[in-house]
């Protein structure tokens, strides 16, 4: 069968890794990270905005992100949106930029992480099957109308659980990846 049939579904495994990468990538390891602000919108003339479009943000040491708004009327909103977020850290105001101290992380604070990362990981491999899933379906459809035989579907299904297998496969390196990213101390 031809390969071009799976693109359109590799091409979404593909990107379900990129966005469990990003959504691994806010997952704070006790060092600094622009990435944990990724999910955080601050309130900007009533459009939820992320922050990299209002402010400038920098890492002047690995445990300190230092967040400097272009206009000085969003230190407020830009405060209360971190405070209200997930990432768990309260910023310091000193009238001009917001500093984020992230503190060394404890041991139990690690092991949550982890299970916070493996939770990811599992949401992104069932996607990955859920899309094998849906190519399996649209197969079996071409099938019923005569447009594959059963053998094309029976290579099609071998070759769809390989990619499957293969993008699984990916997914685990990443959370492997991310688990020693926490647990080193």
């Amino acid at each position: 069968m031809d390969k071009s049939a799976y693109e359109p579904y590799e091409e979404k495994m593909k990107k379900t890794l990129a966005a469990l990468s990003a959504q691994f990538a806010t997952v704070r390891a006790g060092r600094a990270n622009v990435a944990v602000l990724d999910q955080v919108r601050v309130d900007y003339y009533g459009t939820p905005t992320p922050i990299s479009q209002i402010a400038t943000v920098s890492t002047p040491d690995p445990r300190t992100l230092v967040i400097s708004p272009w206009d000085a009327s969003t230190l407020k909103p830009l405060e209360k949106a971190i405070q209200t977020s997930e990432i768990g850290i309260n910023p310091a105001n000193d009238g001009k930029v917001l500093r984020l101290v992230f503190p060394q992380l404890t041991e139990d604070r690690r092991r949550e992480l982890t299970k916070t990362v493996a939770k990811y990981a599992e949401d992104g491999k069932v996607a990955v099957r859920n899309i094998r899933r849906d190519a399996v379906e649209a197969f079996k459809a071409q099938k019923k109308k005569s447009e594959l035989t059963e053998d094309d579907l029976k290579d099609a299904e071998k070759d769809l659980q390989k990619l499957t297998d293969e993008y699984t496969k990916e997914i685990e390196k990443l959370q492997d990846k991310k688990d020693k990213e926490l647990l080193e101390i």
